[in-house]
């Protein structure tokens, strides 16, 4: 898989103005350390935001700049900053970068750590001062060791030039910052379950309100902001508003540049920086190089295995939140996958569900026990075993577990591609329904869960 961002045959020039992100990558693929970075105009903007800008200021510009949270939820990071607590009297505030990146089929985040850790690290002081939090946690997936060293030497670099630790640019902020590696649950990517964990509590997602604005880790107030989001602020703070926004496509709602990549059957699958509002289709054939000799696209997923299946004729859609709502699913992650022609959508859901299963937290039923419920159904349809009245089951799952109806999004997210593959590939499911199945009325078919 290629860790970088270059464009069609590596014929894109990556530059400080069309590409905030990845412009200072090496062509090596080895990490930027401090060295580099300050010398590709690192630390610049946090020189700038310490020195010439009010921590309101900062908060207000990032909020006007359209930043949005690259997590895959979407939520404005300006609102988000403005909901931390103005009282000066909350000495305590901790600022949580969340690098838990378990989404199958993501990998954005680990490009970022492994390669420039001093663009997270700069990001998340900037944060930390407009926010006021005098303590950060990188909380990162226990599997990317290459970036938990990595952050960890830019993380001293920084200490020993100053730009960490107590009196940073002599202005008197002080801001410490850890790198915690997880046990390895995808559920801590929800934010009150990475808090819980980070604590030492079971990674179960906790009521809201409060939120962890108010009341997060260790009870103090909290900010958490995926790795992407965190990398953008830098960019923001230097080169402005107007200049962010104009990196977007003409149509996009959302502002500046995003990761994206293709995985699957693709001539060139790998990772990109492209403008919000980039095409599917230019995503899929420009960069991608479009589908292997001898593989055709049967269906593709625009943004992670939470997302919804779209069809080939969905690829004129524009690569941004509304832009993928308009054909009926999420923006999610950003990294699409492609399905070619070989694969069998019943066992792929099944893979999927598989993982969405034994990744739940167990707190709520519709997700402790729905998930195994689906796998089991498609694990029968899988093996020609199925029911008549199995798929409406499933349907009836599908809604039983949407949006709403669970404690945190991980069962919504676990069956949006469920739906979406009954609805487009109905037959691929009908085909393992057993010719001399009695009809059995739906969601009244006998589960014991976990046999």
């Amino acid at each position: 898989m290629t860790l970088t961002s270059f464009g069609p045959a590596n014929r894109i020039k990556r530059s400080a103005e069309t590409h905030p992100l990845t412009w200072r990558l090496r062509d090596d693929g080895e990490a930027v350390w401090l060295d580099e970075y300050q010398a590709k105009n690192g630390y610049a903007a946090a020189r700038k935001a310490f020195a010439d800008m009010a921590q309101d200021d900062i908060v207000q510009t990032v909020k006007d700049a359209g930043l949005k949270g690259r997590g895959g939820a979407g939520f404005p990071t300006g609102v988000k900053w403005g909901l931390m607590p103005k009282d000066e009297s909350i000495n305590i505030r901790y600022l949580l970068c969340n690098a838990d990146e378990m989404e199958p089929n993501t990998w954005k985040d680990r490009m970022l750590m492994e390669q420039l850790p001093h663009l997270l690290i700069e990001g998340m002081l900037i944060s930390a001062r407009a926010l006021k939090t005098y303590r950060g946690y990188i909380f990162l997936r226990g599997e990317y060791t290459t970036a938990a060293k990595h952050l960890n030497r830019a993380v001293e670099e920084a200490k020993a030039a100053g730009l960490l630790g107590k009196n940073i640019l002599g202005s008197g902020f002080d801001f410490e910052l850890f790198v915690h590696t997880g046990a390895g649950r995808y559920i801590c990517g929800e934010e009150t379950a990475l808090i819980n964990s980070l604590e030492g509590r079971r990674a179960n997602p906790r009521s809201k309100p409060p939120f962890p604005a108010a009341v997060g880790v260790w009870g103090k107030p909290t900010c958490v902001n995926n790795v992407e989001t965190l990398c953008n602020v830098p960019a923001i703070i230097a080169d402005g508003v107007d200049w962010y926004k104009s990196l977007s496509r003409e149509g996009s709602e959302d502002m500046g540049t995003k990761l994206m990549g293709f995985s699957g059957k693709v001539k060139n699958p790998g990772l990109w920086e492209l403008p919000f509002g980039i095409t599917g289709r230019e995503l899929f054939e420009d960069y991608a190089g479009g589908m292997r000799d001898g593989f055709k696209l049967k269906a593709w997923q625009p943004g992670g295995a939470g997302t919804g299946f779209l069809l080939p004729e969905h690829l004129d859609a524009q690569m941004y939140a509304g832009g993928i709502a308009k054909v009926g699913t999420r923006m999610g992650t950003g990294l699409a996958m492609a399905v070619d022609d070989s694969v069998n959508m019943v066992s792929l859901l099944r893979n999927m569900e598989e993982f969405f299963s034994r990744e739940s937290c167990g707190f709520c039923t519709p997700c402790r026990d729905g998930l195994p419920w689906s796998v089991k159904l498609l694990r029968a349809i899988e093996n020609g075993e199925g029911q008549a009245g199995d798929i409406e089951t499933l349907l009836g799952l599908v809604g039983f577990l949407g949006p709403g109806k669970t404690f945190c999004a991980h069962a919504p997210g676990a069956v949006e591609p469920l739906g979406s593959a009954i609805k487009y590939f109905r037959h691929e499911f009908e085909a393992g329904i057993a010719p001399t199945s009695a009809v059995v009325p739906p969601l009244a078919r006998p589960i014991v869960v976990g046999a």
